[in-house]
């Protein structure tokens, strides 16, 4: 970094200097975000999602809606890079820590209550999500609890097809969507969906991870399952999908 000064008086001194780097380097920290039991933490799968945000937002103004937001976390970084978010979780634990984070990050995001079947206005630029798509041995994912933000039904397509169908609704022509799960999920149906409700999709992340303690505990039935590979040990691939509407 330059050591030259932000006023109009030339050359800083070599202390002055420093002290302007320390304090743009603290302004620059990433803050934590706040969560609490039920509302899920940022992971991998959320700093996966949050650089392919960052490639895909080079211009301020676009409006971003982001699904099933959990901490804010993403829907805090679109903001950041001057985007107009709109966030929504059907958990009103996650709305709380949303807009509780957006207020201690300064970033200007509106946080709403809702379920996806609720979302119906369309104009947006991009829809962003991080959806639960952990397969579970229940039918449909729990309404209270934990594991809410992350179980997403048997083959953990539950919430995965509902984003997918909501972004279709919501999306301008030429917008995208970026969203993240994993390959477990099924990587090929999540682009065949995405295909058949208008949209040219592509992978254009991926990153293998170790096991969580969740994946680690189901790692017997998704075997059994089918789901995962018998040599397969103890990671799993997360996938970045960006799908533009057609």
């Amino acid at each position: 970094m330059s050591s030259t000064s932000l006023t109009s008086g030339g050359r800083s001194s070599p202390s002055r200097g420093r002290d302007v780097e320390m304090a743009e380097g603290l302004r620059r920290r990433p803050r934590r975000v706040v969560t609490v039991p039920g509302v899920y933490a940022p992971q991998h799968d959320t700093h996966l999602l949050m650089r392919a945000v960052g490639r895909e937002l080079p211009h301020p103004g676009k409006r971003v809606l982001e699904l099933g937001t959990g901490s804010g976390a993403l829907a805090i970084h679109a903001a950041g890079l001057g985007a107009q978010v709109t966030a929504v979780d059907i958990s009103r634990r996650a709305v709380m820590c949303a807009r509780l984070n957006a207020a201690l990050h300064r970033q200007r995001v509106t946080v709403r209550y809702a379920d996806l079947a609720t979302i119906r206005r369309g104009g947006y630029d991009m829809v962003i999500s991080n959806p639960p798509y952990v397969p579970a041995p229940t039918a449909l994912p729990p309404v209270r609890g934990k594991a809410r933000a992350w179980d997403g039904g048997p083959d953990g397509r539950v919430v995965i097809d509902r984003v997918c169908a909501t972004a279709a609704t919501v999306l301008e022509p030429g917008g995208a969507l970026l969203m993240v799960h994993s390959a477990l999920s099924g990587t090929r149906t999540t682009l065949s969906k995405l295909d058949d409700l208008g949209f040219e999709a592509q992978v254009i992340d991926r990153e293998l991870i170790p096991f969580g303690p969740v994946m680690r505990s189901r790692a017997l039935w998704l075997r059994d399952q089918g789901l995962m590979d018998h040599e397969q040990q103890d990671k799993e691939e997360l996938v970045v999908f960006r799908a533009r509407r057609r």
